[in-house]
This record gives C-alpha cells, structure tokens and sequence, in this order.
C-alpha cells in the first residue's frame, strides 16, 4: 500500500476497526473515516516502516472489497465539508486551547495557519484529533455533519482534562 500510494500520490483510507479479528469472524470497521496522505516514511531500528501522514478528507464507505494481497479496497462517498464556518464567541476558549496545542506541536503542523482556529470545521477536527479522547468519542465527532455541534460537545467535555483544585 505504502509502495503504491508512494509511487502515484494517492491517499489511503483509515477507518475505525469496531472488533477484534478472531479465529471465526475476521476484524470489521465503521464506515466513516478519512483520507491520508503519505508525508514521510522511513525504516524504524526494529525494521518496521514508519510513516507520517496527514488526514484529509472525510469519507463514508459505500462497499468494500479484498485484493488478492490482503489489501481492502473501498468504494467511498467523499463528505464535501462545505464553507468556512466560523467560530461563535461562545467557543473561543476551543480556538484558545488549540493556539497552545499548535505552539507546542508546530513541527507536526508545517501548514497551520493562526487563520484556521476560527475555522468550526478546522477546530473540531484538530481538538478531536488531539484532545484524549476515547475512540468511540472521537468517531462520534469525525461522523458529526455540523461543526457547531462538534465545538458544543467538545466544550461540554473540556472539564474533564481539568486539573482538580488544590484545597
């Protein structure tokens, strides 16, 4: 896939696997996922093949099929995100707690923009991406359709990675 995707700039797809593979049932996913795109790759100590990529497009499976190297292979529907939405005052401390994540991990993000925190669509994605959040969480986000109610739940969930106060 690696080879593949290298040799042609194409994207693969990554998905959510909602079971383990056994014995009986082969590992299914969910249907809604996303693009990405091979940035680096390079040979770990252990041998192993590291990459870096980077998501892109949000998708939603319509069929899939297995090519005779194991490899799945989909027929998907892109999500068209739609205009900038953005960010209502309401929000702001989401564009503020992504401004500190961007400071610290600006390497990682060659292309951020300060422009893209008050992007809803932007902001709910890289908070979802980053916050620690359980998968079955950050599925629910990455299937949500409106970026205002992604930013509302990601708003309701802040007080949990909140340092409790010292009595």
């Amino acid at each position: 896939m690696v080879r593949e995707c290298s040799a042609n700039g194409s994207s693969f797809g990554v998905c959510l696997v909602n079971n383990s593979e056994s014995q009986n049932h082969p590992a299914t996913h969910l249907r809604v996922g996303t693009t990405a795109e091979i940035c680096d790759f390079s040979t770990l100590e252990d041998g192993l093949l590291g990459i870096v990529a980077e998501g892109k497009q949000k998708f939603i499976i319509q069929k899939t099929t297995v090519r005779d190297n194991g490899l799945l292979m989909g027929d998907v529907e892109f999500v068209d995100e739609g205009e900038c939405v953005e960010v209502p005052e309401q929000f702001s401390i989401l564009s503020l707690i992504a401004a500190r994540f961007m400071e610290q991990l600006s390497g990682q993000y060659p292309d951020f923009l300060p422009s893209q925190l008050q992007d809803a669509h932007w902001l709910g994605y890289r908070l979802s991406e980053l916050l620690p959040l359980a998968n079955d969480e950050k599925q629910m986000l990455l299937q949500l359709d409106k970026p205002l109610e992604r930013l509302q739940i990601l708003v309701e969930v802040l007080p949990r990675f909140q340092e409790p106060a010292e009595a």
